[in-house]
């Protein structure tokens, strides 16, 4: 009895299956006998030649199977492969654009363009493509195990690129650079490495309040907080209540992260009711605690003739900071951009370093850092020792009086739908 092209077609699909692809070649044959422009019998004798090394005979298959389906994407791309094993760029190529015309978002057809670009074009050009091909692939841990080798691939050209032309901007910008004030000089090394692909814009991220337009300065002009030296000028009272507080207090320093069981931890897994990030509150959410201010009586009166800033339920927030030895704080951001946060540095071993969006800064001993949380923000201590700093809040200086009295204003009104 004579088989229908349906169970023909079967029959070939389930011994390709199988691995009997000589099997599967005899049924489509059979299938080409019976309808000689059937689309799927012509494509898969077509990639059976092309796998058997009849690259010729692959061509002549492949194309007339695009004559009849001319917008399969799979028919395409196997005569992009077959047109480059036959050393014919111009065809390959010509085939990838037809698939992409059919989708632009075709993965494949993203990576093989990419591909001929990186063999017939230039490295930096192909990188471009390849940065494409990785926006439109889903995230690593689901690349499709066929696509997995090109994407990964992929991954380096386009690193190994970033590298190059970010260094290639640093040489070229050094004479420019070297001319710009200090504190603007920062700005324009992180738009090189915008521009390179090395990192991506940072941007204020609130936890509760964000207030538009607000300029996103990392690490703020200490020229805009004319008192610092007051407090500096105490950082040796300051720094020998702290050192009193860890030899007889040290039980009274508590883990900063505290998420309750069943709470999603995400980033904080690691320090969570950890004592590696421990501290010492002299306010906490704008309420005083008495005890540890009775503790360091001289700390708590130099930041209470500060400017704090004053938001009920969130702010003022004081304490001294201590990060255990080999501890990185992971990256975060902070409540409001209504205020910014002040360091002391009180006790720094070498190694210690707080990074701000693209910055990175060293704590210096009696040197306060006034950084904007809300940007995303990490801190390390890659040393044999604790390292401590004097934390508290300050208002965000581009916020005028009546400014301030709103976010008090908006925050109250918060609280009363909330409960």
């Amino acid at each position: 009895m004579t088989k229908t092209i349906p169970q023909l077609v079967q029959a070939a699909n389930e011994a390709a299956t199988a691995g009997k692809f000589q099997e599967a070649e005899r049924h489509w044959n059979e299938v080409r006998r019976l309808e000689p422009r059937h689309p799927k019998a012509l494509f898969s004798l077509g990639f059976h030649a092309l796998q058997r090394g009849d690259v010729g005979g692959a061509l002549e298959l492949l194309n007339a199977a695009r004559e009849v389906a001319p917008a399969d994407l799979v028919v395409l791309l196997t005569l992009a492969a077959a047109c480059r094993q036959h050393d014919d760029a111009e065809a390959e190529y010509e085939a990838i654009q037809a698939a992409l015309a059919v989708d632009a978002y075709f993965l494949p057809g993203l990576l093989a363009k990419a591909s001929w670009i990186e063999r017939n074009a230039s490295r930096a050009a192909a990188a471009r493509m390849y940065a494409n091909a990785l926006k439109v692939a889903p995230p690593p841990p689901h690349w499709p195990a066929n696509l997995k080798p090109h994407l990964e691939h992929a991954q380096r050209v386009v690193e190994r690129d970033r590298g190059e032309f970010g260094a290639h901007l640093e040489r070229n910008l050094a004479d420019a650079q070297a001319k710009l004030p200090p504190g603007v000089a920062g700005r324009w090394r992180e738009a090189a490495s915008i521009m390179a692909g090395r990192t991506q814009p940072y941007h204020q991220v609130c936890n509760q309040l964000h207030i538009p337009r607000l300029p996103e300065i990392p690490f703020h002009d200490r020229s805009d907080f004319p008192w610092l030296a007051e407090i500096e000028a105490r950082t040796d009272v300051i720094r020998a209540e702290l050192l009193a507080a860890l030899e007889s207090d040290r039980d009274k320093f508590s883990p900063y992260i505290t998420y309750n069981p069943g709470d999603p931890v995400n980033q904080w897994q690691e320090l969570n009711h950890s004592l590696r990030w421990s501290v010492l509150k002299l306010w906490a959410g704008g309420q005083p605690d008495p005890a540890n201010i009775g503790r360091c009586p001289e700390t708590a009166k130099a930041i209470a003739a500060l400017p704090l800033v004053d938001i009920e339920g969130l702010c003022p927030n004081a304490m001294f900071s201590a990060l255990a030895p080999k501890t990185r704080i992971p990256p975060h951001h902070g409540e409001t951009n209504a205020r910014l946060v002040a360091h002391l540095p009180l006790i720094v071993p070498e190694k210690c370093v707080m990074r701000v969006g693209y910055e990175t800064r060293e704590w210096k001993v009696g040197e306060v850092l006034i950084l904007d949380d809300t940007i995303e923000h990490e801190a390390i201590n890659d040393s044999d020792e604790l390292r401590v700093v004097l934390i508290f809040d300050l208002w965000n200086p581009n916020l005028a009086p009546e400014e301030r009295e709103m976010v008090r204003a908006l925050t109250a009104a918060a609280r009363t739908y909330t409960g």
